[in-house]
């Protein structure tokens, strides 16, 4: 088939432009014609190494970049680079004719389903709607609610215009009732996974951003509750981000400094899973939670707040991992705890995470890809 991509950029490390790239190249090696358009790369290089069998496009429209502009001019230059970044999308597809075109459900939503380029147009939806765009406003300026309000009524008749959204989890699906064309297709494992761990190291691993939305304030807080009880026991958080000062002061202030350590990014995290017996993911939000997968297939059991989305989808509480109450702290130490005190259920779960990770390996996530696209390119 052929197949074409669209995302803003490649630029970032950010858990879209991984997932893309990784599926890009997959298809592409298998076959497939595959092509990523972005709008504004530019002359940058992608953070994640393209496949030689993997055709780029950039438009080189740039709505963001430099991030340096002022959002007046932003604002004032929306207009005219929006009408050439949906020209020169329009044009392109036109010339490479695509059999599926994907969308990652950004500007070109507004306007991709009008196009008469001959492809199918389905979404990928990498996020919850928990936290999505207008979702995620909160405030009690009116005004702001009407407008809100009126986005929320345009995405979603422009979502159901396209002949497929694609959900990464069932849990997800329920958000949207107003759709009827959805499917789902969870991310798969991308990370080589060389280390099983035998479930005997006394060191729990958190891993992602250090941001608001993976809640490592409240995994901190926990795990001072979990300290006191088990001093022999450290907690690894691996990641990097603009909140690394204020989470290292919260650990240094609750006297944590010997048993929470907030590590860099590492190429080798399968090798830091393997290393530990527990995993922890503590986000006020997720769109799947890749991280928990990983773990598992380390046969790592996860330990996660039940927070949407993607931790109740992947694990089933008491067999393969643990769920604990979303945002409280206790309960989630308490979780930690019980894994802590019971090595033969740490170890079994590990076993049960490990066998129950397999499903998302990417041969077996490429079946459910393949399924949609025959089932949407079949002539009648």
């Amino acid at each position: 088939m052929r197949l074409v991509y669209y995302l803003p950029s490649l630029e970032a490390s950010g858990g879209l432009e991984r997932i893309i790239t990784f599926k890009a190249n997959y298809f592409a090696e298998q076959g497939n014609e595959v092509t990523i358009i972005t709008s504004e790369l530019g002359d940058r290089k992608p953070y994640f190494p393209l496949s030689p069998q993997v055709r780029h496009i950039d438009l080189g429209v740039a709505f963001d970049y430099p991030y340096s502009q002022s959002r007046l001019i932003k604002l004032l230059k929306y207009p005219f680079r929006y009408h050439r970044f949906r020209k020169r999308f329009a044009k392109v597809l036109r010339e490479l004719r695509p059999d599926i075109t994907i969308s990652t459900l950004r500007r070109e939503l507004n306007f991709i389903n009008k196009l008469d380029d001959g492809s199918i147009k389905i979404g990928e939806f990498h996020v919850t709607r928990y936290a999505y765009g207008a979702e995620a406003l909160k405030s009690g300026n009116p005004l702001l609610k009407w407008l809100k309000a009126q986005w929320n009524k345009k995405f979603v008749r422009n979502l159901s215009q396209l002949k497929r959204v694609v959900l990464l989890t069932h849990e997800e699906a329920g958000f949207w009732s107003e759709l009827t064309n959805l499917s789902i297709i969870p991310n798969p494992i991308i990370t080589p996974l060389n280390m099983v761990s035998d479930g005997k190291a006394k060191r729990v691993i958190a891993v992602g951003r250090y941001a608001p939305q993976k809640g490592f304030d409240m995994l901190i807080d926990s795990w001072a509750l979990v300290a006191q009880k088990y001093p022999d026991w450290t907690l690894h958080i691996y990641g990097d981000g603009f909140l690394r000062a204020e989470l290292q002061e919260q650990i240094e202030r609750l006297g944590l400094t010997e048993k929470c350590r907030l590590e860099h990014t590492v190429n080798n995290i399968a090798d830091k899973y393997g290393e530990s017996s527990i995993f922890v993911l503590s986000s006020r939000y997720e769109g799947f939670g890749m991280v928990i997968t990983e773990a598992m297939g380390c046969g790592v059991p996860p330990v996660s707040f039940a927070c949407p989305c993607g931790p109740r989808d992947i694990i089933k509480n008491g067999i393969n991992g643990l769920l604990a109450e979303n945002g409280n702290t206790e309960d989630l130490a308490e979780k930690i705890g019980n894994l802590i005190k019971d090595e033969e259920k740490r170890q079994e779960m590990g076993q049960q995470a490990y066998a129950d990770a397999q499903k998302y390996k990417m041969e077996n996530i490429s079946e459910q890809w393949e399924e949609l696209c025959q089932s949407i390119t079949k002539k009648d």
